[in-house]
């Protein structure tokens, strides 16, 4: 694949690449939607990949192309970053990262790029391509500007940049794309960021199942406002418990600041919040703020128009979902011999919360999920922001055969569009590594 790449490097540009960089995708096991609220996840690397093979040049110009024909090339002076939030192209990944770095340092004299892209992620699939795109970008811009971060700051700085395209997102992507290790799953934790490896159980696969249905995070407003509905449940929690509500941001926060259990939180979010919708007058007068207030302080851009909120199920999926992440780690570490039963157990009951509480499935991600537990996957659930994208199904290794071939059949084969995706769509993967820069010797 680098041989081709650099092929393709050289009749585009008309000279060799110095460098590649590659950063993984990643599946996340469990510990859906709650990284933005300050909670561990549990994801792993997958051996899919975004590789760019670089050339640093003399001019201020960062020149980027697309192995797919898909993907129009696109140039920039590096002194003039703009990003469009309004429709969110392939290079405005890559410029969120190189911005990312380029303000990290102060650089104002960047050094000029010659990118080639090359991605085997399936785009807009949950498996975290665009994370993936912008941790390449950043890598490669650190490498063409010759300075050096450890790995966490650089999770840590593309996490940020890659809100300049508008997603409020947590920091599980970038943080598994540069932390992974081969052979083992990570539980990654937030404030300060650290990675504890999770051994796998060895009887058991991971598959991941595409929907077929593409869900991209910056261009709807879906998941922005599930992010705004965990930032109100947070303040109103904490107003409920006399907290300084203003300087709450995220559930984890009222949790910390309390000094309970994620137990006896569900409990509270049952005393103080009501399953039906908020809306904003009412946010407004149980904090005691004007409506211009809840927009200009607490909402994002994309969420001003959103009149209704729920509150009471979001929180309630936040605070079981990071228990079931800290059972499932608790389950990898102890390993009793009906683990594999154990984790399916928990990778279910976190499927039907975000059906249930987080709603952020659809049609199509639930008959997969169906059709996945009835071939014989021990556990199945969405994985990655949901609304369309993956599935997740561990599948004992002595089944991994026919499982395969029975989706395959249920799933693929009845339907055009997919069967011709469904090479990419459907493959067991294993624990892959992180971010890596190769170099032309």
């Amino acid at each position: 694949r680098l041989q081709k790449l650099k092929e393709m490097f050289v009749s585009k540009f008309g000279s060799a690449p110095k460098f590649y960089v590659r950063a993984p995708g990643r599946v996340n096991l469990i510990g859906e939607h709650i990284d933005y609220c300050g909670y561990a996840v549990l994801p792993m690397a997958i051996e899919q990949d975004i590789l760019i093979a670089v050339e640093p040049v003399k001019t201020q110009v960062v020149q980027l192309a697309n192995t797919s024909s898909l993907y129009l090339d696109f140039s920039t002076s590096v002194n003039n970053i703009q990003i469009n939030k309004t429709k969110p192209q392939w290079h405005n990944y890559f410029l969120c990262g190189l911005k990312g770095i380029q303000e990290h340092f102060g650089l104002n004299n960047p050094t000029g790029m010659n990118c080639l892209l090359d991605g085997t992620i399936p785009p807009s699939s949950g498996l975290s391509s665009s994370s993936a795109l912008v941790c390449c970008a950043g890598l490669v811009t650190l490498r063409a500007n010759g300075k050096t971060l450890s790995k966490v700051e650089l999770a840590e700085i593309c996490t940020k940049s890659e809100r300049y395209i508008g997603t409020e997102g947590g920091g599980m992507d970038q943080s598994i794309s540069f932390l992974a290790e081969e052979g083992t799953a990570k539980l990654i934790e937030f404030s300060p960021l650290r990675a504890t490896d999770v051994r796998l159980p060895s009887g058991a696969a991971f598959v991941i199942a595409n929907s077929c249905v593409e869900m991209n995070k910056a261009a709807t407003s879906h998941y922005n406002i599930r992010v705004m509905e965990c930032r109100l449940a947070t303040k109103l929690l904490s107003k409920s418990k006399s907290l300084d509500w203003k300087k709450m941001l995220r559930l984890h926060d009222v949790q910390t600041k309390l000094g309970v259990s994620l137990e006896e939180m569900l409990t509270i979010v049952e005393e103080v919040l009501h399953p039906e919708p908020y809306s904003t007058e009412e946010i407004c007068k149980c904090l005691g703020i004007s409506l211009e207030e809840l927009r200009s302080q607490i909402l994002s851009q994309n969420t001003q128009d959103v009149s209704t909120f729920k509150l009471y199920q979001r929180a309630k999926h936040v605070y079981s979902e990071a228990a079931r992440v800290l059972e499932f780690k608790k389950i990898c570490d102890e390993a009793p011999a009906n683990a594999i039963q154990l984790l399916g157990e928990l990778m279910n009951k976190s499927y039907i919360s975000c059906r249930e509480m987080y709603e952020c499935s659809c049609p199509e991600l639930d008959r997969l999920v169906d059709i996945c537990l009835q071939f014989g996957a021990v556990g199945s659930r969405l994985t990655g922001a949901g609304w369309g994208g993956c599935t997740v199904s561990m599948v004992p290794t002595d089944k991994l055969n026919t499982f395969l071939k029975n989706v395959k059949s249920a799933y693929y084969q009845s339907d055009v569009q997919r069967l011709a995706l469904e090479n990419k769509s459907l493959f067991a993967t294993k624990p892959g590594r992180g971010a890596l820069v190769f170099v032309e010797v």
